[in-house]
């Protein structure tokens, strides 16, 4: 999760806090996901809405020492501890962080071999913006969480806990069939891009958790579904407290059987030649 999923009026140090604890969850997720895109060895790359810099690191991994990756994002405190993390693992050479707006992107035409954005623009469609900083031949890949089911035996209160505004939100931004996330086949098309593809990828956990698997699920879920009490009716919103509360004694991650999932979808297009 990145600037899209951040609750309202969140504090940003429990935020970043957020995105540390849950990396180990999203980690192989990551890997996998950026392996299957396959992005030339020694090429350059842009990350858009890099958050605190983790998967820019692992892109950085992934192209080779003679690549490299630039991470750009709006809040200078993810920026601050993405250097810090960057400096610290040795890697300044081949990352670079800039405080920037994706609307007004400050980079050259045809400046990037790719452009990779995570819970960042795949809500929102695509501008031009964004595709004339990619080289001719080069890729977009736009990632966004697409689907969760984290309290198993529960379906209708989970699907109560989706029609709220944050359950909703951001993947339905005016309600529009034509503007759902899902539909952004068409929205790639519109910016010029062609070679169109999608693929699905999930993260699943299940009982046992480790330790630190279960402080991330326990902060995915306190992120899903912030401040739905008034858009519930009282006995669901009763039953969605015991089942959430980690001080519950039911504690849905708790449950000896527990198994919960979400997924990521990978939109994908090419910049003609």
């Amino acid at each position: 999760m990145s600037d899209q999923n951040i609750p309202p009026d969140p504090d940003l140090d429990t935020y970043i806090r957020y995105l540390k604890e849950t990396d180990p969850l999203r980690e192989q997720t990551n890997l996998d996901i950026i392996a299957a895109l396959n992005l030339p060895k020694g090429s350059s790359g842009l990350d858009i809405g890099c958050g605190i810099g983790t998967q820019v690191l692992i892109l950085a991994d992934e192209i080779g020492s003679q690549g490299h990756v630039t991470g750009l994002d709006i809040r200078p405190e993810f920026l601050d501890y993405a250097r810090e993390v960057t400096v610290k693992k040795g890697m300044s050479d081949r990352v670079t962080f800039d405080e920037g707006d994706f609307n007004h992107l400050p980079y050259d035409d045809n400046a990037f071999d790719w452009v990779w954005s995570s819970d960042c623009i795949g809500y929102i469609p695509p501008t031009k913006q964004v595709t004339r900083v990619i080289k001719p031949g080069g890729s977009l890949n736009i990632l966004f969480w697409s689907s969760e089911m984290l309290l198993p035996g529960y379906p209708q209160l989970e699907a109560k806990l989706r029609m709220t505004s944050v359950g909703l939100a951001p993947f339905v931004a005016d309600g529009k069939p034509e503007s759902h996330h899902l539909r952004g086949l068409s929205k790639l098309k519109a910016v010029g891009l062609s070679d169109l593809k999608v693929m699905t990828f999930d993260c699943s956990v299940h009982a046992p958790l480790s330790p630190e698997i279960y402080q991330a699920m326990v902060d995915i879920i306190e992120m899903r579904w912030p401040n739905v009490e008034l858009e519930l009716l009282k006995e669901d919103y009763e039953l969605y407290k015991r089942l959430t509360n980690p001080e519950s004694p039911d504690f849905i991650l708790n449950l000896p059987d527990y198994y919960g999932f979400y997924t990521y979808s990978v939109f994908r297009g090419w910049v003609p030649k």
